[in-house]
């Protein structure tokens, strides 16, 4: 009889630190799920809501100090996704409902996390080979009709040239 051993998926918390922008939220640091893939690297496991230039699924180099936190010091590769944050406008068609939001993005196959209840925005992971063009298009469509506002926190060459 052959044993077959399974190693554990270790998640961490990766932490980033970044200068809060003027007039959004007022934090300077945020957490992000990671699965731990050596020493000082792990992938990033959801999609950020304030740090700019990581997307889910990115593997990040961090060092880890002496109360044990992992903090991020770089990015080491893409996986060729993109971070998009939606904010639906409170008194649009939409209202503040993020299900709404995620409803209409839905068609592209793009994950969604809500930040919190009484800020609805919604953070999205746009896969490498999704349809970048049809996604940029619906976005800027809900925004000049008022749907919500949206920003790109990470986006890829396919991205800006789609």
């Amino acid at each position: 009889m052959m044993t077959v051993m399974v190693s554990a998926v270790e998640k961490i918390k990766v932490w980033f630190r970044f200068v809060p922008r003027e007039g959004w939220f007022p934090q300077d640091t945020e957490g992000l799920w990671a699965t731990k893939l050596g020493a000082d690297t792990a992938r990033v496991q959801n999609a950020p809501f304030l740090q700019d230039g990581v997307a889910e699924g990115d593997v990040v180099r961090y060092r880890t100090d002496s109360e044990g936190l992992h903090w991020a010091v770089g990015r080491v590769s893409s996986a060729g996704s993109c971070t998009i944050r939606v904010v639906p406008v409170p008194t649009g068609p939409l209202g503040r409902s993020p299900q709404e939001v995620r409803q209409r993005l839905s068609a592209f196959g793009v994950g969604g996390e809500v930040f919190r209840e009484d800020f609805p925005m919604v953070a999205f992971t746009v896969p490498a080979g999704a349809d970048f063009a049809g996604i940029k298009a619906l976005l800027a469509q809900g925004q000049e009709e008022g749907w919500w506002h949206y920003e790109v926190g990470c986006g890829t060459d396919e991205w800006w040239n789609a």
